[in-house]
C-alpha cells in the first residue's frame, strides 16, 4: 500500500479538526479506486455519485458534528443491506432494493462514514474464496494469478492496496480470518452477539457475525466501538466491553499468558512448514513485547458435524429469504437441499453441541489470556480454482483452508487474524490469536503493540 493512504483515525481526525474536508476523503478513496481495482476486481459497486453527496452532507453539518468515524471511506459487502441498492449476497437471488440500511451501516454513518461501494464476495459466503458466477473472481493483490481467500476477499483487497482503510465483512467459518491472513491485513471476528445482524436475529444461526478488515489495530478498535451493540430483535447478546476498545489498543498490559497450540484443530491438517515457521518467529516476536508464549496441546473439540449442520441449516434460512431461489448458483442450491432434508431435532442438537464446544474452548483458557494458532494451514489457492467445481468438490477444496477457523464460529468466541510474515512465494501468512468470551480487548491490545512495534502490523502493499 503507498504510505500516502491515511488511516481511519488519522482522516476522521483531520476531519473533525477542519484539515481536511469529507469530499476529499472520499475523492481520494474514489481515485485510488478507480486505479487499482479494475485489475483486482474487489469492489461490486462504487457508489461515486452518492458517497460525493454523502461527504458534502457530513462538511455542511460542520466538524463541532463530526463523528468518530468523520469522513472515512467505508466499504462493504455485498451482504450488507445499504437502503436504495440491492442486497445481492453474491449472486442473482434479489433484485429489489433494500428499505433500509441494516444496523451496522446505521451505526457506520451516524458516526460519519461515507459508504463508498459493496465488495465481492462468494454467493452466501459459502467457500473460503471470492469468485461468483454475478461478480468473477477477485485476486490477491501480492500474486493475481492466487485467490485473495474469502468469503470477504473484496473487503480484504480494499483495505490491503489501500483503496479505503476500513470494509466491512462477514465470518462464518473464517470469512473474515482468512482473506486477512491472505492478504496481509487484519480481520476480527468479534464475540458471538457483540455486533448486531440486525434485520436478521441471527446471521446462519449463530455461525456468522458482522465485522471490520482495517491494516491498524487502531483503525479497528476505533470501527468496533462504533459497531458494537446488540438491538433488540437479537438473538444473541454480549456484555459489553468495561472500557472503549480505544483504550485497550493503546497497547498498556501486563504480561499476558499466550498458549501457542502445538497440534492442528482438525487432525491431520497440520501447517505448511513456511506457516509453522511464520508461527515459531511471531511467537517469537510476542515474548520480546513480554508475554508468556507456551507451546502445547489443546484438547480441542470436534466441531465439524454442529458445524455442517448449522451451516446447511443456516444456509437454507438465507435461501429463503431472496426474491428468486431459482436463481442461484447450483452449488448454492445444493446446500440449501441438504439444509432443507435436516429435521428439526438434528439443528436443536447441533445448536446443544455447539454449547458444549464452546465450553470445550473456554477450557483451553484455564492456563491462558489467549490462544495462538495459524489462521490458514497453507498459502492460498488459484483465484480460479472453485470454477465449474461442483458442490461435493468445491466442499472437499474448502475443508482445509477452515479447518483452523471454523471452530471459533461454532464457539462464539472472538478470534483475530494478524500478518506474521511471507511464505517463500511471497503470500503473506496470518497468525490467529483468540480470546475468552468476550475479550476483544486483549486482541486488540496484543495487536496495538504489534503496530506500534518495529516491525509494525501489517507489511506495505508494493504495488501502485
Amino acid at each position: 500500500m503507498n504510505r500516502s493512504a491515511p488511516s481511519a483515525v488519522e482522516i476522521a481526525r483531520a476531519v473533525r479538526r477542519g484539515r481536511m474536508s469529507a469530499r476529499r476523503s472520499v475523492e481520494d478513496a474514489l481515485a485510488r479506486i478507480a486505479a487499482i481495482d479494475p485489475d483486482l476486481n474487489a469492489f461490486t459497486v462504487v457508489r461515486r455519485r452518492a458517497a460525493l453527496r454523502e461527504a458534502e452532507q457530513i462538511d455542511r453539518a460542520g466538524a463541532a458534528l463530526a463523528g468518530p468515524l468523520a469522513g472515512v471511506p467505508v466499504a462493504v459487502k455485498e451482504e450488507y443491506d445499504v437502503a436504495g441498492e440491492v442486497t445481492t449476497l453474491g449472486g442473482r437471488g434479489n433484485t429489489a432494493p433494500a428499505d433500509a440500511d441494516c444496523a451496522v451501516v446505521q451505526r457506520l454513518r451516524a458516526a460519519g462514514a461515507v459508504i463508498v461501494g459493496r465488495t465481492n464476495m462468494s454467493e452466501f459466503g459459502q467457500f473460503p474464496a471470492t469468485q461468483s458466477a454475478l461478480h468473477g473472481a477477485c485476486l490477491n493483490p501480492w500474486d493475481p494469478s492466487r485467490s485473495p481467500g474469502g468469503s470477504s476477499g473484496g473487503s480484504a483487497v480494499a483495505v490491503a492496496t489501500g483503496m479505503v482503510p476500513v470494509a466491512m465483512g462477514s465470518d462464518g467459518g473464517g470469512s473474515l480470518r482468512i482473506p486477512a491472513s491472505a492478504c496481509g491485513v487484519v480481520g476480527l471476528k468479534p464475540a458471538r452477539g457483540r455486533v448486531s445482524s440486525a434485520p436478521l436475529d441471527e446471521h446462519w444461526l449463530g455461525l456468522a457475525g458482522f465485522g471490520a478488515i482495517t491494516r491498524g489495530a487502531r483503525d479497528m478498535a476505533l470501527v468496533m466501538d462504533v459497531i458494537s451493540g446488540g438491538t433488540a430483535g437479537d438473538r444473541w447478546r454480549t456484555a459489553p466491553p468495561t472500557r472503549p476498545f480505544a483504550e485497550s489498543a493503546e497497547g498498556v498490559t501486563g504480561a499476558l499468558r499466550v498458549l501457542a497450540a502445538s497440534n492442528p484443530v482438525m487432525p491431520g491438517a497440520g501447517a505448511a512448514a513456511p506457516v509453522g515457521a511464520a508461527m515459531r518467529d511471531f511467537a517469537q516476536r510476542l515474548r520480546a513485547l513480554g508475554h508468556d508464549v507456551r507451546g502445547a496441546r489443546v484438547a480441542w473439540p470436534t466441531p465439524t458435524a454442529a458445524f455442517l449442520a448449522l451451516y446447511f441449516a443456516g444456509v437454507r434460512r438465507e435461501a429463503a429469504q431472496v426474491a428468486h431461489p431459482e436463481r442461484l448458483e447450483p452449488r448454492t442450491r445444493a446446500s440449501v437441499r441438504i439444509g432443507a432434508a435436516l429435521p428439526a431435532p438434528v439443528v436443536r442438537a447441533a445448536r446443544r453441541r455447539a454449547q458444549r464446544i464452546r465450553a470445550g474452548v473456554e477450557a483451553a483458557f484455564r492456563s491462558a489470556d489467549l490462544l495462538l494458532l495459524p489462521t490458514m494451514i497453507g498459502v492460498p489457492g488459484g483465484a480460479h480454482d472453485l470454477r465449474g467445481k461442483g458442490w461435493a468438490a468445491a466442499m472437499l477444496a474448502s475443508t482445509p483452508v477452515v479447518s483452523n477457523t471454523a471452530i471459533f464460529n461454532v464457539s462464539g468466541h472472538p478470534a483475530m487474524s494478524v500478518h506474521a510474515g511471507f511464505s517463500p512465494e511471497g503470500l503473506p501468512i496470518g497468525a490467529q490469536l483468540v480470546a475468552r468470551t468476550g475479550r476483544e480487548d486483549l486482541l486488540l491490545t496484543v495487536a496495538g503493540q504489534l503496530e506500534d512495534d518495529d516491525g509494525g502490523l501489517c507489511p506495505p502493499w508494493p504495488g501502485r
